[in-house]
């Protein structure tokens, strides 16, 4: 049955439009329409003068729910991640392994299969982060666990490439060979830098090898200097990479983030991740990765020496955190969030309100707090 959501701002994707209805079913967007010529056979959704927009992506989350992924890699725990990271306003997430052992990289496959079967909620594929990455650049990833690439890792990689749905890889240069990368890249892969203390010019090797992203800009990477540009400076200054960025107010100062923003050289765009571990949705003050206690207080989640370790926020935070701390236009802090997220991961359906495109979105109040969010054209969260 086709649906009209009516009396709503209505950002596209491009612009916020005044006057008009979004047209809708299971199917996908099929037009916005005046107000005044909705089609008969719609149900009218009164939106009561809240933002309607795309539906948020998030390319990095570690857990919600209770829930981390390296805890729970099986299809039950994806089901609860993907459901609480929904009640923040992301209709699309990449769940996130951190550095772990062979078996569980292999659970973890074998659990986004069967979630991308079962069409899980806002399931979009799986991005596996680690465990091939530097030792230099570790962060909290267990450095007893970080080691190369092997062939058998790669086979493996490149035999279920496509099976669980979008694949993400986060790797560094010392641990992974270029020949690696491209096969990787070839087999369908989207491969990103990150956990490396790669000079800029291994960083560019490896982006024409087929890497296009790099893994939370300005956290655990080398920085940018005037001699050595490092990773960061490959990063902002070579169109061929995307990245995401955690906007959380603690990986990364706001004069930092102003600063990338004004110098990232496209067509590749910086986008909002939020790195959300098993605390998303609950009062858990403490929880375990990799056999070590990971704290929550104000506002951060550290290892016992103060080590950050992810991140106690969720995407829509981020979006009014680039929005009110760098003074970005309400319509730019959305596509970081979900149009640019969805063109760096080849989401070509998503992150637009276009006809064609996936019905994902979300309602908005004027000061963003979640309404409703809609996936597949199914409401699929209410705050009323």
């Amino acid at each position: 049955m086709k649906k009209a959501i009516s009396g709503a701002r209505i950002f596209d994707g491009e612009s916020l439009l005044e006057g008009r209805a979004l047209v809708f079913s299971s199917a996908g967007i099929e037009a916005i329409f005046s107000a005044r010529h909705i089609p008969d056979e719609c149900e009218i959704i009164p939106a009561d003068g809240r933002i309607l927009a795309p539906g948020l992506i998030d390319l990095q989350v570690n857990g919600g729910g209770g829930l981390l992924f390296n805890n729970a890699p099986d299809l039950d725990g994806l089901r609860t991640i993907c459901a609480a990271q929904i009640r923040s306003g992301v209709t699309a997430l990449l769940p996130t392994l951190i550095t772990d052992r062979p078996d569980v990289v292999r659970a973890a496959v074998e659990a986004g299969k069967a979630a991308w079967e079962a069409g899980i909620p806002g399931y979009l594929g799986l991005h596996l982060e680690g465990p091939h990455l530097s030792l230099a650049r570790k962060g909290t990833h267990d450095p007893a666990l970080i080691r190369p690439m092997e062939a058998e890792d790669c086979d493996f990689l490149v035999e279920n490439a496509g099976s669980f749905g979008v694949g993400l890889l986060t790797i560094a240069p010392e641990n992974v060979t270029r020949q690696q990368v491209a096969r990787l890249s070839k087999a369908g892969y989207i491969v990103s830098l990150g956990h490396t203390d790669a000079a800029c010019v291994v960083a560019r090797e490896y982006r024409f090898a087929g890497a296009t992203m790099a893994t939370h800009l300005f956290n655990a990477m080398s920085p940018l200097s005037h001699r050595e540009p490092g990773m960061v400076g490959a990063v902002l200054g070579d169109g061929g990479f995307s990245c995401g960025l955690i906007a959380d107010g603690y990986h990364v100062d706001s004069v930092a983030m102003g600063i990338a923003l004004r110098a990232k050289a496209g067509p590749g765009k910086i986008f909002l991740v939020s790195d959300a571990m098993s605390v998303t949705g609950t009062d858990l003050q403490s929880f375990e990765l990799n056999g070590r206690t990971i704290y929550r207080k104000d506002g951060r989640l550290t290892l016992a020496d103060g080590t950050l370790a992810g991140a106690d926020t969720d995407l829509l935070t981020c979006v009014k955190n680039v929005r009110d701390m760098l003074g970005l236009p309400l319509e730019e802090a959305l596509r970081m969030a979900s149009l640019y997220p969805a063109e760096a991961v080849g989401a070509r359906s998503k992150g637009r309100l276009k006809p064609g495109a996936d019905a994902d979105f979300v309602l908005l109040s004027q000061d963003l707090a979640l309404a409703a969010s809609y996936i597949a054209g199914e409401r699929v969260f209410s705050a009323d």
